[in-house]
């Protein structure tokens, strides 16, 4: 009898707020013995989706990150506030996509670190997260040299990589019925359904129960 082959494929943007939300849980579920979470990134708030850091949607994200971190225990901080939400520039998930498109060509068993990585340094240190330069810097200081290098310059194997990659997990975001991030979708020989994402902000414990019994 062949064993159960479990994937977790986690839908999400690196500036989604949300997604920090369920961090925690995305670590328990890689710890989980027979479970394989797959990173996808969607992109979805790059290109036509990025927009400017105005104080109008200053305001709006920061009233929704007291909401997650109300409901979550996940910080967000007066840095980040200030230095992030109120320095203006633009909302663009487009470079930190890359980068982590970068990690997964040189370094794949460490995207979801270097995802956690960009997310606290984001909501915790308050440092730009929208700009290759800190980027690169970030991922230098986790030991990513060969990511960081790629990253600062971006060859036609690796922008094509990112826009296949990008393009499935908006795919099967429409064949999930899911128009928001994160999106997790657990494949269980072959069989696919998505989990409702209140629980594991919620109740992560039970959605780990849920997928063990599948």
């Amino acid at each position: 009898m062949s064993a159960t082959q479990k994937t977790l494929h986690y839908l999400f943007d690196p500036l989604c707020g949300w997604c920090y939300a369920a961090a925690p849980f995305i670590a328990s579920a890689q710890a989980e013995p027979g479970l394989t979470v797959r990173p996808m990134p969607t992109g979805l708030f790059s290109g036509a989706g990025a927009r400017p850091m105005d104080a109008e949607f200053a305001a709006y994200a920061w009233s929704n990150d007291q909401r997650i971190e109300q409901l979550t225990g996940q910080r967000f901080t007066q840095q980040y506030r200030q230095q992030v939400l109120e320095a203006g520039g633009m909302f663009d998930s487009g470079p930190a996509t890359l980068a982590l498109q970068a990690v997964a060509m040189t370094d794949p068993a460490r995207e979801l670190e270097a995802l956690r990585a960009m997310q606290l340094a984001r909501y915790v240190g308050g440092r730009d997260m929208t700009q290759v330069e800190p980027l690169a810097g970030l991922l230098r200081e986790l030991g990513l040299d060969g990511a960081a290098a790629l990253l600062a310059q971006p060859d036609l194997a690796l922008l094509q990589a990112l826009q296949a990659r990008t393009q499935q997990a908006r795919r099967l975001l429409q064949a999930a019925g899911a128009r928001g991030v994160p999106t997790l979708v657990l494949e269980v020989n072959g069989e696919s359904q998505v989990l409702p994402s209140a629980d594991v902000y919620g109740n992560p414990g039970s959605v780990l129960d849920w997928i063990r019994a599948q």
